[in-house]
């Protein structure tokens, strides 16, 4: 995929969905061009017979009839053909994003967690977009420079030799030129895409860290690091401009000494005594020299949009090549219950790169149906790695995950998420109002159902208070909501959903004591007839739970109820005494 010609022939595969589209704007494209030559032909046939052979107007008015036809049918087929490339563009751009965003899904958080946001966005809306001059009309002029030229060729070579051989010769010589500076204009219009990339994703990078740099008064030094980001982008947008000018300045110089070659070669024919050519052959072989170059300076207008679009091919293929984590080819859907899963962790094996060391080096636990267990060690130890596998967005190198005996493998994802509810220790909430961010867990949900999922996780009151209630819109990432409403209404989603099986991180680690109060009394009533995992970070959160399982290095050390483990005076007992220590 390093090689232009191989992303050339990915974009056209791409496009293959609207292709009979493309073909037939391809089509009207050469009909146009195709009629040039007519015209040229009535053209000729006017001038000639008003001034050699003495005919008035009258004589020539249904030719010249003729020719205003050709000349409206051409514009019509003209307009015609770009308004279907561009339908064609726009159907191929919406199927392109759309695999783009199952691919994402697809991939899940964790394959994505190195990539940057801005990056990753950027290159769905922007780069899908660079590639509709490339559908809509740089395919279509391929064409025409492919067929036009060749067509006009078939009739010029009868009428005049010499001047065929001459369009002949000059032709080729125009693309040539073209793919020589083209060269460089890849290059450049790769560093512009990078460019753009690194701009849209550190610039949403400082947007939401906005709050931490005012506070530490880097601000200003940021503005200055987007200002160079900012030229550099300048800099290179300049050079490839400067290239694709050049590109359009070598078309013309040889297009322009072409047609001089082909005038200055009739011209000396026409004055000789014994002239070897009539007027009405040479100026029907002039009148079409320009239209011989016509297509081929289209391409040149176009051609540096083939070059944006191949820069921003490469990274969308990129993103559409990154393997997503295999799934067992005897997948089974798992059936609806309300009934709390039992869930079983043998011997887990994972490691996010082969150089690095196992996150996961044989974990086995055991979660027995109803219970509430929570999962504590160190940092590093592994706990979001479980989370991950729990909730099936890694695939282990080794061991199993079952859930009642099935093995979480072999069970289609969307139907085991469909049976969970995730809490993360910071909730996404997204631009809109409060009830579409409820809706997200069911969206089929009626008021009544909303009104009691909010009620059971003690945030009716808040939402009812809210200027405009549940139409209220709330930014990204909830703003304009305190941390203990984001987190209820994040319980809010989980009761609406009514789920299974309940994994929490830490859900209330960054509330005060009276919406931790809240969010507990409402988990109370939650976890009840449910499967709950906790991923603790504080030991008080731990010695809520009726188990505990001790993480360290990516085994489980002990488990076992809280008193337990106390009692037998290990890990878990040395965690607790560090906290204890630690906290007076």
């Amino acid at each position: 995929m390093a090689k232009a010609e191989r992303v050339d022939q990915r974009l056209v595969k791409t496009g293959k969905g609207a292709r009979a589209a493309l073909y037939f704007a391809i089509g009207l494209g050469v009909f146009a061009g195709l009629l040039v030559i007519l015209q040229a032909w009535l053209l000729a046939h006017i001038v000639n017979d008003v001034s050699f052979k003495g005919w008035g107007l009258a004589a020539v008015s249904g030719l010249l009839g003729a020719l205003l036809g050709l000349f409206v049918l051409r514009a019509l087929l003209s307009w015609a053909g770009e308004l279907v490339a561009f339908r064609a563009s726009a159907s191929i751009k919406t199927q392109l994003r759309q695999e783009m965003l199952q691919h994402l899904l697809r991939l899940g958080p964790v394959a994505l967690a190195g990539e940057r946001a801005g990056d990753v966005a950027s290159t769905l809306i922007e780069g899908v977009e660079a590639l509709e001059p490339y559908f809509s009309r740089y395919l279509p002029q391929m064409a025409l420079v492919s067929l036009v030229p060749l067509a006009i060729l078939v009739f010029v070579f009868p009428v005049d030799w010499i001047s065929g051989l001459i369009l002949l010769i000059c032709g080729p010589l125009v693309p040539f030129f073209m793919v020589l500076v083209g060269y460089a204009a890849e290059a450049i219009n790769q560093r512009q895409w990078q460019q753009l990339l690194l701009m849209s994703a550190h610039f949403l990078d400082v947007l939401q860290g906005l709050t931490t740099l005012k506070i530490f008064g880097r601000a200003k030094d940021e503005i200055e690091i987007v200002a160079h980001i900012s030229e550099n982008y300048r800099r290179t947008t300049m050079a490839g401009l400067r290239v694709a000018f050049l590109t359009s300045a070598v078309l013309e110089f040889f297009a322009s000494l072409s047609i001089a070659l082909v005038a200055v070669s009739l011209g000396a024919r026409l004055l000789q005594v014994h002239a070897s050519i009539d007027f009405y052959a040479a100026f029907f072989v002039l009148l079409l020299a320009p239209e011989y170059f016509a297509p081929l300076r289209g391409l040149s207008t176009h051609y540096h949009a083939r070059m944006s679009a191949i820069a921003a091919a490469k990274r969308i293929f990129a993103i559409l090549d990154m393997p997503v984590p295999e799934r067992s080819a005897a997948e089974k859907t798992l059936p609806p219950s309300t009934t709390a899963p039992a869930i079983e962790i043998n011997d887990l094996h994972f490691r996010y790169a082969p150089e690095d060391a196992e996150a996961l080096a044989g974990f086995s636990a055991s979660f027995p149906a109803g219970s509430y267990t929570a999962i504590v060690g160190a940092s590093g130890a592994g706990k979001s790695t479980v989370a991950n596998a729990l909730l099936g967005f890694l695939q282990p190198q080794s061991g199993s995950i079952r859930i009642d005996g099935e093995d979480l493998a072999r069970i289609d994802r969307d139907s085991w998420h469909a049976q969970l509810a995730w809490i993360p220790q910071n909730p996404r909430l997204f631009y809109g109002s409060i009830a579409d961010n409820l809706r997200l867990a069911k969206p089929a949900a009626t008021d009544a159902e909303l009104r009691q999922a909010a009620r059971d996780a003690h945030a009716l009151e808040f939402i009812e208070q809210l200027p405009q209630g549940w139409d209220t819109r709330i930014g990204d990432l909830g703003q304009g909501l305190s941390g203990g409403q984001i987190q209820r209404l994040a319980l809010a989603r989980a009761f609406l959903k009514n789920p299974r099986f309940l994994l929490m991180d830490e859900a209330t680690a960054n509330l005060d004591m009276e919406s931790e109060s809240l969010f507990l009394d409402s988990l109370e009533r939650l976890r009840q007839g449910r499967t709950v995992i906790v991923i603790a970070h504080r030991l008080a959160t731990a010695q809520r739970a009726e188990r505990i399982v001790v993480l360290d290095a990516g085994r489980a050390v002990e488990q076992g109820s809280p008193a337990a483990l106390l009692a037998q005076n290990r890990a878990y007992a040395r965690l607790v005494h560090a906290y204890r220590g630690h906290h007076g």
